[in-house]
């Protein structure tokens, strides 16, 4: 598999997204840094496209089920509830800090669910899901250049 495809796809893993594809692909393939950035960050951006846009019909014909009304109606609530005053303080700007931070359960995945989740905009919500997927690139280049910088000068 060519070095950049196989960054594109691990790039769009949920767990892994831009933490893994980037220092994976730095430490062990011969492409340019900045080659490795750019297909990243939008090899981690195509599920956001995916959850904004087709997640809602999936969840609206799952609801004809009672269990997954039911689940659909709880998940809505308690999450609502939870989120609704940070974001109306924060507003998007928070969906992009949320997904630039790179931490588990921070990025793209989580932060396009929760774009879903209150109905934000689907546009609006990539606008911002782009810029943090980028940020969180930059983040995880830089980081992963120093790592690397540093173990080749003890070796």
């Amino acid at each position: 598999m060519h070095p950049a495809l196989a960054t594109f796809l691990l790039s769009m893993l949920p767990l892994a997204e831009l933490r893994v594809a980037i220092p994976l692909a730095m430490a062990n393939f011969d492409l340019a840094t900045w080659q490795i950035f750019i297909v990243a960050v939008v090899g981690s951006f195509i599920p956001a496209v995916l959850i904004l846009y087709f997640l809602e019909p999936i969840s609206q014909w799952l609801s004809q089920w009672k269990v997954w009304d039911k689940f659909f109606k709880w998940l809505f609530y308690n999450t609502r509830k939870r989120f609704d005053q940070k974001y109306a303080l924060w507003g998007r700007l928070a969906l992009m800090m949320f997904v630039a931070i790179p931490l588990p359960g921070t990025g793209v995945w989580t932060g396009s669910l929760a774009a879903w989740l209150f109905n934000l905009g689907k546009k609006q919500s990539l606008i911002y899901i782009a810029l943090g997927a980028i940020l969180s690139g930059g983040i995880v280049t830089l980081i992963t250049l120093g790592v690397l910088t540093i173990f080749k000068f003890y070796l």
